[in-house]
């Protein structure tokens, strides 16, 4: 049976630091959304502030990796994955430095905007490259760490931040939010020698540089027969393409399963202690701490299940878990709190490990001349479901209570299980091009017998 030289490759040290590096930039995207949940408070003391600049601060980040993620997704594709690979890193780093200089609200909302612009960026370039270089058999597992990462940086930002707060007297929310840039710097030194996406150097007419790439990092035997299927395709990489017949129902699952997925996980997680107080349960360290530390649980379930059952039926069992934590909590009025904390953390757990599928799915369903600028769109609506949780969350709360809330959050999930049901394809197993294509094709069997390796794909109609 034939192999190929970039799927079928042996897992090596290159492929984990290109995992290493790649994912490392969701550790930071995570820390400069996590930075101004401690900030935001320590901000407003000194600089008073009203209920809509307050959220336009909180939200700024997001609205600024729906536009970096629509932007830079397509520029990716356009100019190459290295080339923004560093530059990105960089503008994490002066912006999150130049927080320090922040004189009024409207500077830092346009700081935090530029960041998330930058956030943006990465969330499209780091998975497009993670996921070019990863052999079928690891892929999920490789690009699952990147929301685990994310998870990391997320929590991080906030212990530091909270530590911060505590010693750093009235400017300490200055000093936090610029803490950003120091696992940024890391990263732009580690990324500076990684090699261009020899898919995409053959998806561009530059086949050659990309066998020299691939001959040097990932197989001395490799021919140019390895990049024949990207050689091959015919597409102009145009945001026309992304919207072609071929891959309109595919967009519309990868956006409509995330925006489902994050709706739920953003309400919660940025107002959990307002949620357990209106719940008239005590929000103390503890209780927050302990549904935190199953978010970083989830992360590290997420890599390790991943590659053990195939795409469709984890998406599936996942939004079940979702949907029914969040009815039960919703549904049961007078629940003692341990009932509550127990559901939240399984709730926690259940969307950590589910945002494996965020960075597998997108990079999968898409060839490579689109793939940067698909997954960007899908990153773009995801950001508004994040927007619409963390804005609408403290009215609904007003309005309809917690419980209610609660229950809208499950409506929401149950309605991405239903959308995973009628669309959700499977494409453990399959080459990366094989995956791309709208087509019922049969994976290759390797010797590891996992879901990556033998599981069918099906493109459900």
């Amino acid at each position: 049976m034939a192999t190929h030289a970039l799927d079928d490759a042996k897992l090596s040290r290159f492929h984990l630091k290109t995992t290493l590096y790649g994912n490392g930039g969701h550790l930071c995207d995570g820390y400069i959304l996590g930075a101004i949940v401690p900030a935001l408070p320590l901000f407003a003391q000194s600089h008073p502030i009203g209920s809509l600049m307050s959220g336009l601060i909180g939200a700024s980040a997001l609205i600024g990796v729906f536009l970096g993620s629509l932007l830079f997704g397509w520029v990716t594709d356009k100019i190459g994955r290295r080339r923004m690979f560093v530059i990105d890193l960089a503008l994490f780093v002066v912006l999150s430095l130049a927080q320090i200089a922040v004189t009024d609200a409207v500077m830092l909302l346009v700081l935090r905007v530029l960041l998330g612009i930058a956030v943006g960026a990465d969330y499209t370039i780091a998975t497009t490259l993670v996921a070019e270089f990863s052999p079928r058999k690891h892929r999920a597992t490789l690009l699952a760490v990147g929301p685990a990462m994310w998870t990391v940086g997320y929590v991080l930002a906030i212990v530091v931040g909270t530590a911060l707060a505590e010693v750093g007297g009235a400017d300490a929310w200055r000093w936090i939010l610029a803490t950003s840039a120091v696992p940024a710097l890391i990263l732009l030194i580690l990324r500076r020698n990684t090699p261009e996406s020899p898919r995409w150097l053959a998806q561009n007419g530059r086949a050659e540089e990309g066998l020299a790439i691939l001959r040097k990092h990932v197989s001395p035997t490799a021919t140019l027969a390895d990049l024949a299927e990207e050689e091959a395709a015919e597409s102009s990489g145009s945001l026309r393409d992304v919207f072609a017949a071929q891959h309109r129902k595919r967009l519309a699952f990868a956006c409509l399963f995330w925006f489902c997925q994050v709706v739920p996980y953003f309400a919660v997680f940025t107002f959990l202690p307002t949620i357990l107080e209106s719940l008239d349960i005590e929000s103390g360290f503890w209780q927050t701490t302990s549904v935190n530390l199953f978010l970083l649980i989830g992360g590290v379930v997420g890599i390790v299940t991943i590659g053990k059952i195939g795409r469709r039926p984890y998406t599936l069992i996942s939004f079940a878990l979702l949907t029914a934590s969040t009815l039960a909590i919703g549904l049961w009025q007078s629940a003692p709190a341990g009932y509550v904390i127990a559901l939240f953390a399984l709730f926690a757990l259940i969307s950590s490990a589910m945002a494996a599928l965020d960075t597998v799915y997108p990079s999968e369903l898409f060839p490579t001349s689109i793939r940067a600028s698909a997954t960007g769109i899908c990153v773009s609506f995801s950001r508004i479901g994040a927007a619409i949780g963390t804005l609408l969350l403290p009215v609904g709360i007003d309005k309809f209570g917690a419980h209610g809330v609660t229950l809208i959050t499950g409506v929401v999930a149950g309605v991405g299980f239903l959308i995973s049901i009628a669309w959700a394809p499977e494409t453990a197993g399959l080459t990366l091009a094989q995956a791309a294509a709208d087509t019922e094709e049969a994976p290759q069997k390797s010797d590891s017998g996992s879901p990556d390796s033998n599981s069918s794909f099906v493109s459900q109609a």
